[in-house]
């Protein structure tokens, strides 16, 4: 059941990502907004499924690597690797051709501090890190 709990923050979070930035979006027919949500659907469910393998996988491996980054900005440098998360998801994405941009490293940095904020709130309402 945690599983369903995770996908919907990670969905909402997107979301609310590519809302508050440019520079962050999902590519849609530019329909009505009813199409376009169903349009939208499938590929934010990919991406936060990628996003979440990625933070699964490589997050770990990065933040062993820059430790001694980590502990000298006070844990700041943590925000750094989340923005290269986001960088990589929307790589894989486009890879994928499923129409999630992330067009540089300052809209990954901001994307990444929404993502955080809106995830760690949407988790607490719906008590899916219990």
């Amino acid at each position: 059941m945690w599983i369903i709990g995770w996908l919907v923050s990670n969905v909402l979070a997107l979301a609310a990502a590519a809302w508050a930035f440019d520079g962050i979006r999902f590519d849609g027919t530019g329909q009505t907004l009813t199409a376009e949500a169903e349009d939208k659907a499938l590929p934010l469910l990919l991406v936060a499924l990628i996003l979440g393998v990625v933070s699964a996988v490589v997050k770990p491996v990065l933040k062993v690597l820059s430790f001694p980054l980590i502990l000298l900005t006070l844990g700041l440098f943590l925000l750094v690797i989340n923005a290269l998360m986001l960088l990589l998801t929307g790589w894989i994405a486009g890879q994928l051709d499923l129409g999630f941009t992330v067009d540089g490293f300052w809209p990954a940095v901001g994307g990444a501090v929404v993502i955080t904020v809106v995830t760690w709130v949407v988790d607490r309402l719906i008590g899916a890190a219990d």
